[in-house]
């Protein structure tokens, strides 16, 4: 650690935290706790602020996928195997994807929807609900496959706007609760009108699995970009991001100025765990002090802060301009309130 620069690096960071504390910084037990208080504190700066945070801003797009028809099916009263005829589900469409996936459902003529389990082959689809009829559905009928959900980036931790996962089509974000009451059986195909996020199953890895789910389901391929904050709030030296410190040479995805926020927090939780409430409290106040001016840089963009939109619906349906009865004079969420051309 250099002793005329800011803390730059992890290494810098515990090291500027075991002198502060008086601790001897060559006994790995003692290291280790010091790199623990130093991530405890880099999440806690991060949770709730992140929007204020712009350097934590990504953006990326998904291709949403239209529904698929090709061919025709049978399935058997109670199974779960659905057999294809000429239907290609294992064939990649234009969009480098195969035409049926497990993240799609199924509807076979009826209002029931079919979860997807596997795709066994070009004719072969494995539901994870047994088909309910009153008979078998003979050779040659029809079907529709579609995608309502679609998996976010893979260091997605949640959306810089709360009220809308995009602008580009006005698509906006509701609950998940909110969104099951309303929208229980996705089976009407056309432009979105609303989404919600969900946390899915895990897969072979600890990362969460999020996605967006749409209604209508999209009855197109649709190119849409949302903007999200990272949950990778560390960097290493070789620019690999992750989700926290570990190597000494690991940085913190922090501003340079910003970085001895970090050693202040953990000083007041190393003082709080040794019962020194004064010296806790000193430090805290340094710390908040720090956080304070993080959120007031205006250098960084200016602050989002929380809205409360009241119901104006009615309000806006009768609306008029004095001179022009057919003319409306006030409206929200529109090109105006987002200044955009």
């Amino acid at each position: 650690m250099s002793a005329t620069t800011q803390v730059i690096d992890f290494s810098d960071i515990y090291t500027e935290i075991l002198n502060k504390m008086r601790q001897p910084t060559n006994i790995t037990a003692i290291q280790n706790q010091a790199k623990r208080y130093a991530n405890t504190a880099l999440h806690h700066m991060v949770l709730g602020f992140e929007y204020k945070m712009p350097w934590l801003e990504r953006s990326a797009t998904l291709i949403t996928m239209g529904p698929y028809t090709t061919g025709t099916v049978a399935v058997t009263r109670g199974s779960t195997t659905v057999t294809g005829t000429s239907t290609l589900w294992t064939t990649a469409n234009s969009y480098g994807v195969n035409n049926a996936r497990t993240t799609g459902k199924l509807s076979l003529g009826d209002n029931n929807i079919y979860t997807i389990s596997a795709v066994g082959d070009a004719g072969s689809i494995t539901t994870n609900e047994r088909y309910v009829a009153s008979a078998d559905l003979a050779a040659g009928a029809s079907y529709t496959y579609f995608e309502d959900e679609y998996a976010l980036a893979s260091d997605f931790l949640k959306m810089i706007d709360t009220h809308r996962f995009t602008a580009a089509y006005e698509i906006p974000l509701i609950g998940r609760n909110e969104f099951r009451l309303k929208y229980t059986r996705p089976n009407v195909g056309g432009l979105p009108k609303v989404a919600t996020i969900l946390d899915k199953g895990f897969g072979a890895t600890t990362t969460p699995v999020i996605y967006v789910q749409f209604y209508p389901y999209p009855g197109a391929n649709y190119l849409i970009p949302y903007s999200y904050i990272t949950n990778n709030i560390a960097i290493s030296a070789a620019g690999v991001a992750a989700t926290s410190m570990s190597a000494d040479t690991d940085e913190p995805n922090l501003p340079l100025r910003y970085r001895n926020a970090i050693v202040m927090y953990a000083i007041s939780q190393w003082y709080i765990d040794k019962k020194y409430d004064a010296r806790a409290q000193a430090a805290q106040s340094d710390y908040e002090a720090d956080v304070t001016r993080i959120v007031s840089d205006q250098n960084i963009g200016a602050a989002t802060n929380a809205k409360i939109q009241p119901a104006v619906s009615s309000y806006t349906g009768y609306a008029r301009t004095p001179y022009r009865s057919s003319a409306r004079r006030f409206s929200t969420n529109n090109s105006f309130d987002d200044f955009r051309s």
